[in-house]
């Protein structure tokens, strides 16, 4: 690993640290054996100083530092990103109160990772920030969470793979969830404003987030899935997933900045089983996912769904989070039919354990091991998980117990 840099008084800053995910993600910096034996110095930062120094105490984070910084304080957050190598954040929504971190951190080449799902603010960065971040050497990482590593890691394992074992790139790389886990406050609240300010009609751009000449001749080959069918490379019935629309949209950017081949596709599917009672779930889900996504973008539907929903910072016990779990299995194919499987796959709930881990690990990649990233240490802009961090997350994934498994 490489040694840490004087330079900053942090090299690793936890913003959001007092909500929901935020307290998970202090639990597990404090435990970590890397940030015990690097002598990594981190701090937890919110717009309270009560409830980070309560985190603190209740997580045992007592060598963490406390920064006072508002989401609407761009003076605060100057400061905090002028003293942090890199930043973590979970506090979300992202478009509501991650514009004004961004920015700070682009200014002074700071690193940045969070766990947002959400695209079209994402794809505001990419326009206003790509450019600078590149200049500036700063590597700045939406989708670090379950939104959307899996996906990312799923396809960029499978071009390898491929490349290794063939000598050929992966034409189609396609991938099967299975999931058990809750929401939790903040996520719901990102949707709903995604929602409730129109922006989920970005969402139907199928390459939102794509480099500027890399849409396909026919992009509607890339059309989102809404009905049930059957795999014969999974054995499996297979249904729209929920986060597809997002997921979808992060691979093809990576495919983009990584070079994969030119007519590459990505799909995703939830996995429902095998029997006739998957293929009547598939049939349900699929006409279940045209109704609800109708009805939360009718404003009374909607405020009812948020009356009913968890706020932000509250979410699953931790005996609902202990035991979730997802398993996300890949099929990559070349033009000349080779295929290459793998699966990645974890215990604990996909939403917030799965993502907390996710999260810090990416953090501690950019605090621990910038030189091993892709590109070397001066590569920046508005990357991907698999662009940005690539072979040491999936390292780091696999020594924190994550299952990133490829099949013989």
């Amino acid at each position: 690993m490489s040694a840490l840099s004087p330079s900053r008084p942090f090299d690793v800053v936890l913003y959001g640290a007092s909500g929901f995910v935020g307290r998970q993600t202090v639990a597990y910096f404090a435990k970590h054996p890397d940030v015990q034996s690097s002598g990594l110095r981190w701090a937890l930062a919110g717009r309270s100083a009560r409830k980070l120094e309560a985190v603190r105490a209740d997580c045992g984070a007592f060598d963490a530092g406390i920064v006072v910084a508002d989401a609407q304080d761009a003076a605060a957050l100057d400061a905090l990103a002028r003293n942090a190598r890199v930043v973590l954040s979970t506090a979300g929504p992202f478009a509501l109160y991650g514009s004004e971190l961004v920015a700070a951190c682009v200014r002074h080449g700071t690193h940045y990772v969070d766990i947002t799902g959400e695209t079209p603010w994402a794809k505001g960065l990419i326009d206003r920030h790509h450019a600078d971040a590149q200049h500036k050497g700063a590597r700045i990482i939406p989708f670090c969470g379950f939104d959307s590593i899996p996906s990312d890691l799923s396809a960029l394992l499978a071009n390898q793979t491929m490349w290794a074992r063939h000598g050929e790139k992966c034409t189609e790389v396609k991938a099967a969830f299975s999931i058990r886990g809750g929401f939790n406050g903040g996520t719901l609240a990102s949707l709903f404003n995604i929602l409730a300010t129109g922006q989920d009609k970005a969402l139907a751009d199928l390459f939102l987030l794509n480099p500027e000449g890399t849409r396909p001749a026919r992009p509607q080959d890339h059309a989102d899935p809404r009905g049930p069918r059957h795999d014969a490379d999974f054995s499996a019935w297979l249904g729209p997933f929920f986060m597809a629309a997002i997921n979808t949209r992060v691979v093809r950017r990576s495919a983009a900045l990584l070079g994969y081949a030119p007519d590459f596709s990505y799909q995703e599917y939830l996995r429902l089983g095998r029997g006739p009672g998957a293929a009547v779930a598939s049939s349900l889900l699929s006409a279940g996912s045209l109704a609800s996504n109708a009805a939360l973008r009718l404003a009374p539907v909607r405020r009812l769904a948020e009356k009913w929903s968890p706020p932000p910072g509250a979410g699953p016990s931790e005996a609902s989070m202990d035991g979730g779990s997802f398993r996300c299995q890949w099929v990559g194919t070349s033009a000349s039919g080779q295929q290459v499987r793998g699966s990645i796959a974890d215990q604990g709930d996909p939403g917030n354990r799965a993502t907390t881990k996710m999260v810090c690990e990416s953090a501690l990649a950019l605090a621990l091991q910038l030189e091993e990233l892709p590109g070397g240490s001066g590569h920046g802009g508005l990357l991907t998980p698999a662009s940005g961090l690539g072979d040491v997350l999936v390292q780091r994934l696999r020594a924190a117990g994550m299952k990133l498994e490829i099949q013989p």
